[in-house]
């Protein structure tokens, strides 16, 4: 093995900028390239930053950050498996579970990509009716029916404190003296 000489390298990154260049590589310690990546590094993370906190870009990495759909995570041994008593052959089981898992995924990917936009706009719709009815009628009619039945509650709570508070006030005096002693013959 030979031992590598550490030679000096300059990465031109195709600025034409020449005063520049010379301008970064002192301040970078004679790496031109330096600087540059760096600011490009801190955009990514800006970018990453803002895509965590924005509701309408979806996070690729993260598609399910609540565990919704923990139910769905199904492999091959968890539909078909095989008792020690009954086998048939290696090349057999091999092939099932290729086929499984290939038929699985491209089944999905088919039809999401035929069925996902019309079911998102489907459901954005769904969703948006089931909001403005719950805002606009449901919120109103039952703040209107909590202020006009306000009597009936001031009601029940007299009802409540006359007759069956006192009941049970007297049977937890009653029985509240009431103790019970095991023992062991």
């Amino acid at each position: 093995m030979r031992a590598a000489a550490d030679v000096d390298a300059e990465i031109y990154l195709g600025d034409e900028e020449g005063d520049n260049e010379d301008e970064e590589s002192e301040s970078n310690g004679g790496q031109p390239w330096k600087g540059r990546l760096e600011t490009v590094v801190e955009e990514e993370e800006e970018e990453d930053i803002i895509s965590t906190q924005s509701d309408t870009r979806p996070l690729l990495n993260e598609r399910d950050p609540r565990q919704i759909n923990e139910c769905l995570k199904v492999s091959f041994e968890d539909v078909i498996a095989e008792p020690t008593a009954v086998r048939s052959g290696d090349r057999v089981w091999l092939w099932s579970h290729a086929l499984f898992e290939v038929s699985r995924v491209w089944s999905y990917r088919i039809i999401t990509a035929l069925l996902a936009a019309p079911v998102s706009i489907l459901a954005g719709i769904l969703f948006a009716v089931l909001s403005f009815l719950h805002i606009w009628l449901l919120s109103p009619c039952i703040k209107a029916i909590l202020v006009n039945t306000g009597w009936l509650e001031t009601l029940w709570h007299s009802i409540l404190d006359i007759f069956i508070l006192p009941f049970f006030y007297s049977a937890a005096k009653c029985y509240g003296g009431v103790g019970v002693r095991l023992t062991q013959e």
